[in-house]
C-alpha cells in the first residue's frame, strides 16, 4: 500500500504547487513541506527544485512520480481483483473522472447519485474543464477517466461513443433574429457569440462551418466564452447569436426566454466519448462507471 507520504508528494507532483496540494488534501502547506523533506532525507536527494514562487520536479522526482504512478494502478488492480473474491474487502477507492462542461453540468449528477447510491465505498472527483483540456488530463494521470466532445484524436488514448448531442443556434426572446430563418451564408454578417478554443462545442461548429466553405475568420464574433453556462447567459442577456447544447438549455427553451434560430442548410451533432489511457481498458473501475453511465442513459433515453 502507498504511503501516506508518497501520497503526499504525488499530489504536489502532480499540481507542482504546495499551495494547490495544501487545499486539495486539507493539511497546512508546513505539514505537506514536512512530509516531502521525510521522503527527500530517506532518499537522499532533493525531489523538487524551487524556483521562487515555482516547483519542479528533479530527475529523481520525475523517477519516483512515474514509479509511483505504476504502483498505483497496480494497488487499484489487486484491490479489485480482492474484491472479486471477498466481498467484505472494501477499501475506500478513489476515482478521478474528467468531463467536458455538457456533460459535467448536464449529464453527470443524475448519474453520480445513483452510482455513489450503489458503490458507497468509492470516493468520487470531478474535474470540469473543456475537452481539450480534459485529455490533457487525462495524458498527464491527473484522471482516471474522461469524457469529451470529439477532437482530434490521441494515439495513445482510446475512445469509446457514449452518447449525442445536438448544438443550436439561438438568440434571446428579445433579439430580432427570433423571427428569422438563416442560411449558413447569413453567418458572417451576424454578432456571434461562441466558446473559447480547445472548446469541443467550438470544434464542432468550425468542423461544420469549413464544409460549407466558411471560415471561423469570416464570422463577426462579438465575444469568447469560457464555458457553457457563461456563454448561455450571455446570450440571455443580448441579441447576438450564440452556438449552445441542447441539453444546456431545454428550460430556457421551454420558458420562451431562448429561441431556436433555423439555419436552413446546417445541423451540428457531436457525439461524446468516453476515452481512457491505452493499456488501461481492463481497469475494473473505470469499466464498472462506464458500463453504468451508458446503462443509466440506455434505460431513460
Amino acid at each position: 500500500m502507498l504511503s501516506s507520504r508518497h501520497l503526499i508528494f504525488m499530489e504536489v507532483a502532480r499540481l507542482l504547487s504546495f499551495t494547490k496540494a495544501s487545499q486539495t488534501l486539507f493539511l497546512s502547506q508546513s505539514a505537506i513541506s514536512k512530509h516531502i523533506k521525510s521522503l527527500e532525507y530517506f532518499y537522499k536527494i532533493g525531489l523538487f527544485e524551487r524556483h521562487g514562487n515555482h516547483i519542479s520536479l528533479t530527475k529523481a522526482g520525475q523517477m519516483l512520480y512515474s514509479k509511483l504512478l505504476e504502483a498505483g494502478q497496480l494497488q487499484e488492480e489487486l484491490h479489485q481483483e480482492l474484491q472479486q473474491i471477498n466481498e467484505k474487502f472494501l477499501p475506500l477507492t478513489k476515482l478521478a473522472i474528467g468531463a467536458s462542461t455538457t456533460i459535467s453540468l448536464y449529464v453527470l449528477p443524475p448519474v453520480l447519485s445513483a452510482y455513489l447510491q450503489q458503490y458507497s465505498s468509492i470516493q468520487i472527483n470531478v474535474l470540469n474543464r473543456n475537452s481539450g483540456a480534459i485529455q490533457n488530463a487525462l495524458l498527464d494521470h491527473e484522471i482516471d477517466v474522461g469524457i469529451v466532445e470529439g477532437l482530434t484524436r490521441v494515439n495513445t488514448l482510446t475512445y469509446t461513443p457514449f452518447m449525442t448531442d445536438d448544438v443550436l443556434a439561438v438568440c434571446s426572446s428579445k433579439s430580432p433574429l427570433r423571427e428569422q430563418i438563416l442560411t449558413v451564408a447569413d453567418l458572417p454578417t451576424i454578432l456571434l457569440a461562441i466558446r473559447e478554443n480547445g472548446s469541443g462545442t467550438l470544434a464542432i461548429i468550425e468542423d461544420e462551418l469549413s464544409k460549407k466553405g466558411v471560415s471561423m475568420a469570416s464570422l463577426r464574433i462579438l465575444i469568447r466564452l469560457g464555458g457553457t453556462e457563461a456563454l448561455k447567459n450571455f446570450a440571455l442577456a443580448d441579441t447576438c447569436l450564440a452556438f449552445l447544447p441542447k441539453r444546456a438549455i431545454i428550460k430556457e427553451l421551454a420558458a420562451g426566454e431562448l429561441v431556436v434560430v433555423p439555419i436552413q442548410d446546417l445541423t451540428l451533432q457531436r457525439t461524446f466519448y468516453f476515452i481512457q489511457r491505452k493499456g488501461t481498458e481492463s481497469n475494473r473501475l473505470v469499466s464498472t462507471f462506464i458500463h453504468f453511465t451508458k446503462r443509466h442513459y440506455s434505460i431513460k433515453e
